[in-house]
């Protein structure tokens, strides 16, 4: 193994808090692989980059030769994380929550090294809890701490809801590590309330408590808001090669060193060379970002998969060439009185805008194209021999339609 110097400059690389180093430092020094902890409710069967964080982060200790137990949540997502939350969560199904997990497992080996990570659902374990057993964990809680949570003292505060099996998802989070013996456990940085009840129970039950690792929470392409699909400033691990090389491309500049340290595979002091370049102004960014998107499209897509995105984004922006792969439609085309074709409802019959207010606004911003020629501001209506089959309709930078 590496020294606890080398190995501490990889694992502190992207991390927010690491609670206490002291600690982590000691486990270390011993000089035997630590189980490290990863607990994952399955809520949703599509991940994004932002749920990849600690996935890297994991892999990461697995480079290092450590142990990685990442645990399917398949008890604790019956009654939902309330990290981060100004409501309570919808309960999901069992059903729901089985199907989620075995897509969520299949994304997640695409950053992990299977054969080096354990996998286990703590339904296993919880679901079996007897009163007797429940009562005893819930004695080593306090409420008024609970109650101290950010999440919880705001809804408390504004006289918002606060479900009482909410209390109990902390308990059950903590009991997971004493169940699998954890060194460390990772999550988000929304997650420390989580992380740290497990140390105080594994100390309650007379054991060497973990240490608690958060990651930050991934800013979406829009460079404001973290990661979400509710934002739609998402990229999605199963996004098509070429769709996920043109959204990386969209990020603005400033979070490009962000993207390095937190998505891509390159090592620690590549990333911080990386930094410094921006740091002093010495960076290209346009390269940097190309870089980026193929290292990441190759992750996980397979490698060379990259290249073949680069050189289609390249195809459809820098050379003006229409995509192989166009969506073909065929529509009715009606001629209003003066004899023209009104774009607004072809773009929405072909699908290149929700409603006819969205096409007449990507026409009055000068987005829209026929045959790659720009629709000028205001023109809504068109001669038919302009939308004759063959003829390609393109709306924003990826957003594209042939009629036939």
């Amino acid at each position: 193994m590496l020294s606890v110097e080398e190995q501490l400059k990889v694992i502190t690389s992207g991390t927010m808090q690491i609670v206490p180093m002291e600690e982590l430092k000691a486990k270390l020094a011993k000089g035997v692989p630590l189980n490290i902890k990863l607990g994952v409710d399955p809520t949703s069967p599509d991940l994004h980059l932002g749920h990849a964080v600690p996935l890297r982060k994991m892999r990461q200790f697995q480079d290092l030769g450590h142990r990685v137990t990442l645990i399917i949540g398949n008890g604790t997502a019956l009654i939902g994380d309330p990290s981060g939350r100004d409501s309570t969560r919808p309960p999901l199904t069992e059903e729901q929550v089985e199907a989620n997990a075995k897509t969520y497992v299949e994304q997640a080996m695409k950053v992990l090294d299977p054969e080096r990570t354990t996998i286990v659902h703590n339904g296993e374990w919880l679901k079996p809890l007897d009163l007797s057993k429940m009562l005893g964990l819930m004695s080593k809680f306090n409420v008024a701490r609970i109650l101290e949570r950010e999440d919880f003292h705001k809804r408390y505060e504004d006289g918002r809801s606060i479900a009482l099996h909410e209390f109990i998802y902390p308990v059950l989070q903590a009991y997971d590590s004493v169940v699998i013996e954890a060194d460390l456990e990772m999550g988000g940085n929304d997650q420390i309330f989580n992380l740290l009840a497990g140390r105080n129970l594994m100390r309650a039950e007379g054991m060497e408590p973990q240490v608690a690792l958060t990651v930050p929470l991934l800013v979406g392409l829009d460079g404001v808001k973290k990661m979400s699909k509710s934002y739609g400033n998402y990229v999605g691990l199963t996004d098509e090669p070429n769709d996920m090389y043109g959204k990386l491309m969209s990020i603005s500049d400033e979070i490009i060193p962000m993207y390095f340290r937190l998505c891509s595979t390159l090592t620690v002091d590549e990333i911080d060379e990386i930094d410094a370049a921006f740091a002093d102004g010495s960076a290209d960014p346009y390269k940097m970002k190309r870089a980026l998107a193929r290292n990441i499209v190759d992750l996980y897509h397979g490698a060379g998969a990259g290249k073949l995105a680069e050189d289609a984004f390249d195809a459809q922006f820098k050379r003006n060439e229409v995509p192989d792969d166009v969506p073909e439609f065929s529509i009715a085309l009606e001629p209003n009185a003066d004899g023209l074709i009104y774009l607004a409802k072809v773009m929405v019959d072909c699908k290149l805008a929700s409603s006819a207010g969205e096409a007449r606004r990507a026409i009055d911003g000068g987005a829209v194209k026929i045959n790659g020629e720009a629709v000028a501001p205001k023109g809504y209506n068109v001669a038919p021999e302009l939308l004759v089959p063959g003829t390609v309709l393109q709306s924003g930078k990826r957003k594209w339609a042939k009629l036939v």
